[in-house]
């Protein structure tokens, strides 16, 4: 009977993702995804012709796509640390002492408002995925699943099929933009260190919460 241990998986085992390449999330099942960071529009400010007119352009995007993309939103508690530090600095290199009370009275109005208020920042992002068909597609049933019907492909023809893959998914991200930006939203695709960063943030939430995963079809 095998033990306890054995039957036990990492975390690892758990993370849909592969590897982050060229800032592209390569999926263990070998899909694709690409992560666009948007802009905000305050929709509350906008007349109603103009909130109308948004709904109506937002609507003929999401018709016009013949793929699925994922949009999430990552709310998070501001850490206020970082503007606080600089505070003190200059509070520091101040040599007026009017201007160094205002400055310290000014610390300490920030430190009591977020520690009374939960101040939150919230980021946009689309994930647009494309998955390639298999070489072993045409098989079905457990004989798919047998070595000798699976082929294994050179460095040099994964690389190759790697490159088309990604050219079929940056068609999938130039038509994701130009229908945003028709809405009034700009994108931006993420790089690899903040593709790596995002999920890092995203599979290890701390306190503040599990947001939504990337691994969407």
């Amino acid at each position: 009977m095998p033990s306890a241990l054995a039957s036990k998986k990492s975390t690892q085992d758990f993370v849909p993702v592969k590897e982050v390449r060229d800032g592209i999330i390569v999926l263990k099942d070998g899909g694709l995804r690409a992560v666009l960071l948007a802009s905000s529009i305050n929709f509350a400010l906008k007349s109603d012709d103009e909130q109308t007119a948004f709904i109506t352009q937002f609507q003929s995007f999401l018709n016009s796509l013949d793929f699925s993309v994922q949009i999430f939103i990552e709310s998070r508690m501001l850490d206020i640390r970082p503007y606080v530090a600089t505070l003190e600095t200059a509070y520091k290199e101040q040599l007026d002492d009017l201007m160094r009370i205002q400055i310290r009275e000014y610390i300490e109005f920030i430190k009591s408002f977020t520690e009374t208020a939960s101040i939150m920042t919230k980021n946009f992002f689309v994930v647009v995925p494309y998955s390639s068909v298999g070489i072993g597609a045409g098989l079905s049933g457990p004989s798919s699943f047998l070595p000798w019907n699976r082929k294994k492909g050179s460095a040099e023809e994964e690389n190759k099929s790697f490159g088309e893959q990604v050219s079929q998914l940056e068609q999938r991200i130039g038509i994701v933009q130009q229908g945003l930006v028709r809405t009034g939203v700009r994108t931006v695709q993420l790089g690899t260190e903040e593709t790596i960063e995002l999920l890092y943030k995203l599979f290890n939430p701390g306190e503040e919460g599990k947001p939504m995963t990337l691994d969407s079809q």
